[in-house]
């Protein structure tokens, strides 16, 4: 296997042997099986269509391979190996119609029928194979432009739960995939499909935005307690709200208290879910302590999204899984009909006492809560009370120069604003950095997903200073993990945001000339060897 899609890749470099991820070769490989059939189901719906061909199924089709090949989402060789077989099935189904004409190999490679002899097939088109032929940069920037569509592919897909859809970003999902198919791309355009990546990826982070707004309500500002109720208990962890907001309608009655875990903090800010009384806090952490925080959880829990790390003995039996996620051995619900879980939570034992020491988090700082106060922030910054907004946040991870993004956050100067977003947030929370201009000085903007909210809010201000995004009071200090994060880079940089400071290291797909072109148009920066450097450069240079 060669992976390098996560930023704890092995050495910094890439996983060979098995992931970091506990992702084994075997699943490796049938995951770039799965995204190669992808790639070729994309060619041929794409030429299908010009032969008036139906197609209505096909961006979902891609959406979901691309999604379950995200870090920490699916582990399951036996799954993995049936959602290869049906995507070449819908594109042979497709490839019918097209009759003789000349098709790249993902569009004519024909899947084999034991699971063994897929993974071979799988072993053959990956990383490394392309590596040897194109060279480094060319399938650096094809991996950036596929991890871009992976986080398109995965809002996309948080979106069509709630019914809502985009033509522009259904279509683009096909013409990335098929980009992939050239033979002998350039750099230009390889870059330019990348960037194309980031246009859509605004336009998905809106219909997310739209999706969860329409069914969900507008968030508000809403204080979370973070610790326990004495009760019966369910943890609901990743990101799919739709689950949640189905897990309370089930439990409602029934004597369970329901928690949110990771990046389903969020959730208790959205009018329609925070109604339900037993929806009584959050629990824990970011992802990845989660090997801990399950075990210590006294009820079921329910993994909707990525983020899942390989269970352990100690809570295997109370864990369960849903949509995209699996692992081998962990019951999956194949639809929102949580009675198992219910079942397993009145099973388990519950807290017994409430936690003493919970304390209260904020959250609900989308861009309708923050710019309904535009006025006063506006002239907050005209009087000078406040100098600057700095966003820390993006993917939380385990590695241990993560403190730079608390450190960075808590001694920044008292007159700058905070903004967070996505799991990075719990490198913040525990923070006290009180009020500036009557505002708190850390605003939790949501989840990852939620992305957009900074972007509007960023926008709407730009607009009423009369400058560019770039001319703000504005600095951005991301952290990634994941190739949702890497999604939302490529928005910023399509928005032409430069001077994001990334880290805590740089992606390994980027080789030296990627980084000089992203240096060179966007002045990407990797974060400096300490919070207190990079603070005296932002106060000296302003960004």
């Amino acid at each position: 296997m060669f992976c390098y899609q996560c930023e704890q890749t092995r050495k910094g470099m890439a996983c060979t042997d098995k992931g970091v991820c506990a992702k084994t070769p075997e699943v490796a490989a049938l995951q770039d099986l799965l995204l190669y059939a992808a790639r070729g189901l994309a060619h041929v719906a794409r030429r299908a269509l010009a032969k008036g061909a139906e197609i209505a199924d096909v961006p979902a089709i891609v959406g979901e391979a691309l999604f379950t090949t995200v870090t920490n989402v699916n582990f399951d060789d036996d799954v993995l190996a049936e959602r290869v077989r049906a995507v070449f099935t819908r594109r042979d189904e497709l490839r019918a119609c097209l009759g003789d004409a000349e098709l790249p190999p993902a569009a004519t490679l024909k899947p084999a029928a034991a699971l063994r002899d897929l993974v071979a097939q799988g072993a053959l088109i990956g990383i490394a194979e392309r590596r040897d032929s194109l060279g480094a940069d060319r399938t650096g920037l094809q991996e950036l432009l596929t991890y871009g569509l992976k986080g398109v592919a995965a809002y996309a897909h948080h979106a069509r739960i709630l019914a809502m859809t985009d033509a522009a970003v259904d279509s683009f999902l096909l013409e990335g995939m098929d980009a992939l198919n050239a033979a002998d791309p350039s750099v230009d355009e390889l870059f330019g499909v990348a960037m194309r990546c980031g246009e859509i990826s605004v336009k998905v982070l809106a219909l997310l935005d739209g999706a969860n707004t329409t069914r969900f309500g507008t968030p508000s500002p809403t204080p979370v307690r973070m610790g326990a109720v004495k009760g019966k208990a369910i943890l609901v962890s990743g990101h799919d709200l739709a689950d949640l907001q189905a897990l309370l309608e089930q439990t409602a009655g029934k004597g369970i208290n329901v928690y949110t875990h990771g990046e389903m903090l969020p959730a208790h800010a959205y009018p329609e879910l925070k109604k339900f009384p037993h929806l009584v806090g959050h629990y824990g952490g970011a992802w990845m302590l989660q090997k801990e925080e399950f075990a210590a959880f006294p009820g079921a829990i329910v993994m909707t999204t990525n983020c899942l790390m390989e269970p352990q003995p100690a809570y295997r039996e109370r864990l369960f899984t849903r949509g995209l996620v699996g692992w081998p051995g962990i019951p999956h619900l194949p639809t929102p009909d949580f009675t198992p879980a219910i079942e397993a939570a009145l099973a388990a034992p519950g807290f017994e006492a409430d936690d003493a020491a919970a304390r209260t988090h904020i959250t609900g700082f989308g861009h309708a809560a923050v710019l309904g106060v535009a006025d006063a922030v506006i002239g907050a910054v005209t009087e000078g009370k406040i100098k600057r907004f700095m966003l820390v946040g993006g993917c939380d991870g385990a590695m241990t120069g993560r403190n730079y993004f608390t450190e960075i956050a808590d001694k920044a100067p008292k007159d700058w604003v905070i903004l967070t977003l996505g799991c990075g947030k719990f490198r913040l929370t525990d923070l006290d950095l009180g009020e500036v201009a009557g505002l708190p000085r850390l605003l939790d903007m949501g989840q990852c997903n939620d992305s957009y909210s900074a972007v509007r809010v960023a926008l709407a201000l730009a607009e009423a200073f009369g400058t560019d995004v770039n001319g703000l009071p504005l600095s951005l200090v991301i952290s990634w993990y994941e190739q949702k994060a890497v999604c939302v880079l490529l928005a910023l940089l399509f928005l032409g945001v430069k001077g994001i400071r990334l880290g805590p290291r740089l992606p390994a797909f980027i080789t030296p000339a990627m980084l000089q072109v992203l240096v060179e148009r966007f002045d990407i920066k990797p974060i400096g060897e300490s919070a207190e450097a990079d603070l005296r450069a932002i106060e000296t240079l302003g960004a």
